[in-house]
């Protein structure tokens, strides 16, 4: 009985872990906002060179993202930074991306408008703006480094590459499929997508930075002790 209690606890860590790590990743990767920008930079080029260029993007932002994943504890330490600290501003972060998909407006911590007229001109743009900042911007690094810090197992760690990956290879068909997306999708189904995708990452960002506090101001989060009523000697014994 102990056993089957204990494996089932083991295997429903395991899997809230997943959920978690592939959809805070892929929320704030988010490759349904990155269509239309991937299908402006590249216009007038060949169906052959769109595929090569979403896929080198792709595999280049995964590449990123697991460099933070495996540094990010020599990150820690070289800059004397705490988790804790690093919970509430990756939350901020995650929560302005969130606040602009709610919006669906473009998130201004990937890029700006100056940097998206540069790339129009840019003969390859598979590294820059796509794979890093659009792909594997500032929220996804903060996230994938979050993340990174809770683990404190080695299948934790496994799980988290995999997400990484997996996200890669869905933003890869997604971008692969830019024209079909944005034709079926249009922009309300897309702005819709984003509108969800948005509110889970709120709450996400949201306990990100509750983890944050919590672990900066323990004391905050212990239960007060429970008052003993004392009762006054009787003066008349």
């Amino acid at each position: 009985g102990i056993s089957i209690t204990g494996q089932f606890a083991h295997l429903s860590g395991l899997f809230s872990y997943s959920v978690v790590a592939f959809s805070a990743i892929f929320f704030v990767v988010d490759p349904f906002a990155v269509v239309p920008v991937f299908i402006t930079i590249t216009e007038g080029d060949s169906e052959e060179k769109r595929r090569e260029m979403a896929r080198r993007a792709c595999m280049v932002s995964a590449a990123i993202l697991l460099a933070f994943l495996v540094g990010g504890g020599l990150i820690f330490k070289l800059f004397s930074l705490t988790l804790a600290a690093f919970k509430i501003a990756g939350g901020i972060l995650l929560l302005l991306t969130a606040l602009d998909m709610l919006r669906s407006m473009p998130a201004r911590t990937r890029t700006s408008g100056k940097e998206l007229s540069e790339a129009v001109n840019k003969p390859d743009v598979a590294i820059v703006p796509l794979a890093m900042p659009l792909l594997a911007g500032p929220g996804a690094i903060a996230t994938v480094m979050v993340l990174t810090a809770q683990a404190n197992r080695i299948w934790q760690f496994l799980l988290l590459a995999l997400s990484v990956v997996v996200t890669a290879a869905l933003s890869y068909l997604v971008l692969r499929a830019a024209s079909l997306v944005n034709r079926y999708l249009g922009n309300t189904g897309r702005a819709i997508l984003e509108r969800v995708m948005g509110l889970l990452l709120v709450a996400i960002a949201v306990q990100f930075m509750i983890g944050g506090v919590r672990d900066a101001f323990p004391e905050l989060f212990r239960p007060s002790a429970p008052r003993v009523a004392t009762v006054a000697p009787d003066q008349n014994s």
